[in-house]
């Protein structure tokens, strides 16, 4: 077992050195850290075509690069736009596995045989994946469910690739300088917590009644509901949705539906999920997304969510609505404050690129018109220019891509744009009414109440401090020795000037005394000071005028 398992090993560093032979040229890298902001067409067709390689070879690796694929498509810092879009769209493409496991699997896990379970069960599965697959079946009470069953040994196989893929990214850690800038290991433990929970179905079915809670409102929009007794790690039990996929629709079937306003509803459920519940589906490609046979929007595979802090939520909103309304600057500005700027932060850089990128997006037609590309471009533009921008952000930003397609796909003439500004004052009124919950007014009450309680102490020790001529005040400066050179500097140019002023005033009294020692007839100590006032005057300014600016620059 010991040598199978080793040989497997040496097999799976082959894989991983293959692909990194393949894919670090230097010219991706180029791409991905180039000064040029707007790539031309053929650049763009030259990148779409290998990235669409990079995620047909990720495929072929089986299931853990295929999520390694996902996960890197929420890396703007580390590859270009056409990437991202290529790696998002990243779908499985695996045969099923054998019914006589399936029903291993599930008679073991719920602890009953399959056909005391459900009356009803279908042999050839709705649909198949690398982490499992799904088949249609119904309870003994005629409920209509589909069970989600995992693969055979599929954890087994995924903990063993992310120990070789650990090697990996350590050895790159240590030893290249792209793996020192970007951390992969950093990189590599965030992916080992969000897989090992996507194999936890049990988290998906609290997704799926999380996500149906947050958008109850929403009537044409539905979420599956789980059967938690037919629920554990490896098999998730929920109702089955009759329709079908978006991308299927026939041209008759879209004259049926109103497609305007499922995708205007869509839209605005996932700004409601974004920013105000701060808990989303993160993964709303067309293929998760279902038309039901009475012209609803379903969304189902719910195991890939991601959450955004309540503290950047503001300012993803402001990001948001100054990319949608052409404003560059806000844009920009915004972008550098949920950031955190590095060393070789370069702000004229940063903000011309983010000028290009939201000015194409105001010229560009309609049919080319998407929200969640911008947000991508923007998060390239900032790890390219040395901002650090929170991993939320660029989760949301392929979030929104997906949404874009399958907006377009039930309304050909869909506005993102028009959508985010339609909706943004209601969002707003949502987020206020949020912080006006019980909780945290009751929160807010605490905390006032512990600030009554310590303020006549501290108010007392402040006056008795002051009346025993014991209060200090502790001021903390930043970079203190560049600020006492710029004082040390001040301080030489007033005395320097004294000096100058003297001389003058000094040569003028001079200029009085009658003496034997004369220039150009007149008195010569005098004339000297003169000249001296006026060769440090000019040197000062000289100095002032030329070097200071000189160093600005």
């Amino acid at each position: 077992m010991a040598i199978a398992l080793k040989t497997d090993n040496l097999k799976k560093y082959r894989d991983i050195a293959w692909l990194l032979m393949k894919y670090s040229r230097s010219d991706l890298m180029q791409e991905s850290t180039s000064d040029v902001s707007l790539p031309g067409e053929e650049q763009e067709d030259h990148s779409s075509s290998e990235a669409a390689e990079l995620a047909d070879d990720l495929e072929k690796l089986g299931p853990t690069f295929i999520k390694v694929g996902q996960l890197l498509s929420s890396r703007a810092e580390l590859l270009p736009v056409s990437y991202l879009e290529a790696l998002a769209r990243l779908q499985d493409k695996v045969e099923p596995f054998s019914f006589a496991d399936v029903e291993e699997i599930v008679a073991s896990e719920l602890g009953v045989r399959l056909s005391k379970a459900f009356s009803h069960f279908e042999a050839v599965p709705l649909a198949a994946a690398s982490l499992g697959q799904v088949h249609r079946a119904a309870l003994r009470d005629g409920r209509a469910v589909v069970v989600k069953v995992q693969r055979p040994k599929i954890r087994q196989q995924i903990i063993q690739d992310l120990e070789v893929l650990g090697e990996a990214a350590g050895f790159l850690d240590k030893h290249t300088q792209t793996g020192r800038r970007y951390e992969f290991q950093r990189m590599l433990d965030e992916f080992r917590k969000t897989i090992l929970s996507e194999l936890d179905y049990r988290q998906e079915a609290r997704n799926l009644v999380t996500i149906a809670k947050n958008l109850e409102n929403f009537d044409r929009i539905v979420i599956p509901s789980p059967v938690e007794d037919y629920t554990t790690s490896r098999v998730l039990t929920m109702d089955y949705i009759r329709g079908q996929k978006v991308t299927d629709l026939g041209p008759l079937r879209r004259m049926e539906i109103d497609g305007r306003e499922l995708a205007e509803q869509l839209f605005r459920a996932y700004l409601e999920q974004t920013l105000v519940h701060g808990f989303f589906h993160a993964d709303p490609h067309p293929g998760n997304v279902f038309l039901t046979s009475d012209g609803r929007v379903a969304l189902i595979d719910l195991g890939m969510v991601a959450r955004i802090s309540s503290n950047i939520q503001d300012d993803l909103l402001k990001l948001i609505l100054a990319s949608s309304e052409g404003r560059s600057e806000d844009a920009a500005s915004v972008a550098i404050n949920i950031g955190e700027r590095r060393e070789h932060f370069d702000e004229t850089r940063f903000r011309r690129r983010i000028a290009d990128v939201v000015e194409r997006m105001q010229g560009a037609p309609l049919e080319d018109l998407e929200i969640g590309r911008i947000v991508l471009e923007i998060s390239h533009a900032a790890a390219d220019e040395g901002v650090r921008l929170p991993s939320d952000m660029t989760m949301l930003g392929k979030t929104l891509m997906n949404l874009d397609h399958v907006g377009r796909t039930l309304d050909p003439q869909f506005n993102p744009n028009d959508s985010i500004r339609r909706n943004s004052t209601d969002i707003m009124q949502l987020r206020l009414r949020k912080s006006l919950s019980p909780g945290n007014v009751y929160q807010t009450i605490l905390e006032l109440k512990d600030f009554a309680q310590a303020f006549p102490r501290r108010v007392n020790r402040i006056l008795d401090n002051l009346a025993n001529d014991q209060l200090r005040i502790r001021i903390e400066l930043r970079d203190r020795g560049t600020i006492l050179d710029s004082a040390q500097k001040i301080a030489n140019r007033i005395t320097l000037g004294l000096l100058l002023a003297a001389l003058i005033i000094g040569a003028a009294l001079m200029m009085r005394i009658p003496t034997n020692f004369q220039i150009l007839g007149y008195p010569g100590l005098a004339i000297i000071f003169f000249l001296l006032a006026a060769a440090g005057g000019l040197a000062l300014a000289y100095r002032i005028l030329i070097l200071d600016e000189r160093r600005r620059k």
